[in-house]
């Protein structure tokens, strides 16, 4: 057996590039849990797989179980519950894999005074045999509720003791609302120090969401634009389509503010919109992401019913009218009559020297037309009088987008003139692609998060005070809806853009919600599937916003196609000769996108059933895209062809009359 305290252990991760993470005993509480198996252990492997992880190190799980140690490293491997079913390596290193649980144990123990006291022996064992120096790490991957008595027993049973140091991580929810996490906080208190506590949000690990202060602070070209003298607003969208997967339960005690809006989306808010601090200190760092989150205005009840809105989603049918998915409320262990809110947008103030003036839009929902986290920043229009004459009547805002996830990367949107004789406008961006740029593995978001706290550096962490600074600007919003429960639930449906509330609330500043169109929604048209990224991302920047009215028709029969519309927000209807509507198509949906490459008239008319946002796309821009992308233009062809050949088929048989159909 290799010696655990040399580095050769670790086979192919020897002579680490990096500081390796302090030597330390691990101890995890819920180990058994999923938390442990789909992220855990994936980065403990994925920092020994970076030369990061030090030899002297060990991992003692804890839970009701009782079963070997070889049990739990099975259990722990696990091709379906564990590490090789969850990593996120280009490749599978088994060796790694072997290397590192060998350092994996297992101890049944309860969580009392008297089992913690045998569970330390069986620490100051692990922590002699590996040379850890005494360094404890405390796990928490359990529920709040257990916290107290954890650190109480913790404390009596003597960890605190000796030499080395002793650190916790607490998962979140850091509390429920204003007064619990007060509570939460105290009690911890009363036994550790605010020093040896990491409270952890794993969005912070997130190498887009770290890049936010890397970007500020590390170009010199933005900062002295990041103000209300350039910035119009700044929008914050984390989108999900899937809905409660199972967690009903859970959710209908929590919501989207909860769950969401509250840590990981005012956790952006202060990266983005926090003062320079005086250095990459942890304390600084944190201080000012406090007083930022202070300087959010705490509105009355007034303030919250004219600046924030909820929704909840309600079932999806077929193109036959027939139920497909339920609704909210039609969940497993969901309340049938449950005022929970899935989704919620708001508008914020911050009041100081930046920022004051510049709204601060926030949206977040399950059952969304697609999956995405992103923040724009939108800068403020310069005066469009300098273009009289040309043609030119209105001027396109520049944006930075910093895609979050599941694409990554950031965009900057602005105006180029198109080559011609004529002064003609066209949106353009320069584009960073972390996956393009950086061939590294994916993290899980934890690895970033162990790390830190293995070497003491808390920046990635929450304070206490942050935790409950971000809990006074939530708490009246809880306070108002507990008090007036939605009585329009539910109010938005499945794979749509929310409820039409969401819109009102720019519509009513004369703003809009910038709609981020990335690769993977475009790849839900068969036509885009499989294509290169780059010609996906020429798509994307060659869209045009449209809207249409209710009863507008967008598409006439006979018509040669010209454009192709994505639907954004909105329902269409597709009309057949005698005016009948034969199917409905809304957010997310795609048409005429067969005719603009075929040049075919339309088979049908498609009018607008309720207000659209669309964004078009011309026949134009889409043939020189497929100049530059010639490789594609067959398989798109065939696509479209088999496509057209359905569509006239169907016509004609509508055309026919009801006798040819029976």
């Amino acid at each position: 057996m290799s010696d655990p305290r040399k580095p050769e252990s670790l086979g192919a991760c020897a002579e680490p590039l990096n500081p390796l993470s302090e030597p330390c005993v691990m101890v995890i509480f819920g180990a058994s849990g999923d938390l442990t198996k789909r992220l855990l252990v994936p980065s403990l492997y994925n920092l020994a797989c970076d030369e990061l992880l030090s030899p002297n190190f060990a991992v003692l799980g804890t839970g009701r179980s009782d079963i070997s140690n070889e049990q739990f490293r099975e259990s722990m491997a696990s091709e379906e519950t564990g590490l090789r079913a969850f990593h996120t390596r280009n490749e599978f290193d088994e060796d790694a894999c072997d290397e590192l649980l060998e350092r994996f144990y297992f101890e049944s123990a309860n969580i009392d005074v008297e089992g913690f006291t045998h569970l330390k022996k069986t620490v100051d064992a692990l922590d002699k045999k590996y040379q850890a120096g005494g360094n404890v790490l405390f796990y928490f991957a359990m529920a709040p509720r257990f916290f107290g008595g954890l650190c109480e027993n913790l404390y009596k049973a003597g960890f605190q003791e000796g030499s080395g140091w002793k650190r916790i991580i607490v998962e979140k929810p850091f509390g429920t609302n204003l007064q619990s996490a007060l509570d939460l906080n105290e009690e911890i208190l009363q036994y550790w120090k605010e020093e040896q506590i990491y409270r952890v949000d794993h969005y912070l690990g997130k190498e887009t969401v770290q890049n936010l202060l890397a970007f500020r602070f590390s170009n010199g070209m933005f900062e002295p634009l990041w103000n209300k003298h350039h910035i119009d607003n700044i929008q914050f969208n984390v989108c999900e389509a899937v809905d409660v997967q199972g967690r009903g339960g859970y959710y209908d005690q929590s919501g989207v503010l909860r769950d969401m809006m509250q840590n990981h989306m005012f956790q952006m808010l202060s990266y983005i919109c926090m003062e320079p601090p005086g250095s990459f200190e942890a304390d600084s760092i944190r201080n000012e992401k406090a007083k930022l989150l202070e300087s959010v205005r705490i509105y009355t009840d007034d303030e919250v019913r004219e600046n924030v809105v909820r929704g909840q989603y309600g079932p999806s049918y077929d193109e036959q009218g027939a139920f497909s998915k339920p609704g909210y409320r039609e969940e497993d262990d969901v309340d049938p009559e449950s005022k929970t809110e899935t989704f919620a947008a708001a508008k914020l103030q911050i009041d100081n020297w930046r920022w004051e003036g510049v709204p601060i839009y926030l949206r977040s929902g399950k059952a969304l037309w697609k999956r995405g986290t992103e923040i724009v920043i939108e800068f403020k229009k310069p005066p469009v009088k300098l273009f009289q004459g040309t043609g030119i009547e209105h001027l396109t805002s520049n944006r930075l987008v910093f895609h979050i996830q599941p694409f990554q990367g950031i965009e900057l949107l602005f105006q180029a003139k198109t080559p011609g004789p004529t002064m003609q406008l066209q949106s353009v961006d320069m584009s960073f692609n972390y996956g393009e740029a950086f061939k590294a593995s994916r993290y899980t978001g934890y690895e970033v998060m162990l790390y830190a706290c293995s070497r003491g550096d808390a920046t990635l962490f929450s304070r206490g005070d942050l935790v409950e600074a971000a809990w006074r600007i939530a708490q009246p919003l809880l306070d108002h809806w507990e008090a007036t429960p939605a009585a329009e639930f539910p109010n938005y449906s499945r794979n749509s853009w929310g409820p039409k509330s969401a819109y009102e609330l720019l519509e009513r500043d004369g703003r809009r919600w910038f709609e981020v169109v990335t690769p993977d929604v475009l790849e839900e048209s068969p036509m885009f599937k499989g294509a290169d990224p780059l010609l996906l991302n020429a798509v994307i920047l060659a869209l045009r916003p449209a809207t249409a009215a209710p009863g507008e028709i967008i598409l006439q029969r006979g018509d040669i196609t010209t454009e192709m519309y994505f639907i954004c927000r909105g329902e269409v209807e597709v009309l057949d000769v005698a005016g009948n509507a034969v199917n409905q198509l809304k957010d997310g949906n795609v048409f005429g996108d067969v005719g603009l490459l075929l040049s075919t008239a339309r088979t049908a008319d498609v009018r607008a059933k309720t207000l659209c946002d669309l964004f078009v796309l011309s026949k134009r821009d889409f043939s020189r895209i497929l100049l530059d992308h010639p490789q594609f233009a067959e398989s798109m062809l065939r696509v479209a062809k088999e496509r057209y050949d359905l569509a006239l088929s169907v016509a004609e048989l509508l055309a026919s009359g009801p006798e040819a159909s029976a």
